[in-house]
């Protein structure tokens, strides 16, 4: 057990080591603008990556709101349950993201859609209709990259297919997006 936890350890820090900087820094400049321009945020995904975005949504819109003393207008389309079951329901599962985008997203908001396998339907369902819409587009994806990446203005990738470990990076680029602003305040004026 030990030497498989070693392996792991050593593997996440290769995981880690992927992820692109300038590509991150390109997305807090995009935070930057979203904020100034009083933008909306809007985070989804599935699975680990849903709880991502519920995470990174409540450190953008409450931390780094917070400590900047401006508000980050920051939604995480993955928490409202009956509205997702509703949608789900009643169009398909594929439709859960891009119907609340509908009702919400308007030009120039800013589209993050995180995913390992960068294929989820709903995510690229949403990203498709962000960008038909004039929203700025994010995909956050492991190294398969799939149609999310292909679609996105700004892609970043972690070079990983492991889902704990991209979940993991990624969420680590999440946390930089929101400490970016907690730690540096000044890049908010």
């Amino acid at each position: 057990m030990n030497n498989w936890i070693t392996q792991y350890v050593s593997a996440q820090k290769a995981a880690l080591d992927s992820i692109p900087v300038d590509d991150v820094a390109r997305l807090i400049a995009t935070l930057q603008k979203a904020l100034a321009e009083d933008r909306q945020i809007f985070a989804f995904g599935n699975g680990g990556s849903a709880a991502n975005c519920s995470h990174f949504a409540t450190d953008l819109g409450k931390g780094a709101s917070d400590k900047i003393g401006r508000r980050f207008r920051v939604l995480s389309l993955t928490d409202n349950v009956s509205w997702m079951t509703a949608l789900g329901n009643d169009y398909s599962y594929e439709d859960v993201f891009a119907r609340q985008l509908m009702n919400y997203g308007r030009p120039g908001d800013v589209a993050l859609g995180v995913s390992v396998s960068g294929n989820s339907p709903n995510c690229v369902k949403a990203l498709e209709w962000a960008k038909a819409n004039g929203l700025q587009t994010v995909a956050l994806v492991g190294a398969k990259r799939g149609r999310m990446a292909e679609i996105a203005g700004q892609a970043i990738v972690i070079n990983d297919t492991h889902y704990g470990r991209v979940e993991d990076a990624e969420m680590g680029i999440l946390h930089m997006l929101c400490y970016a602003f907690m730690e540096n305040p000044a890049i908010a004026e």
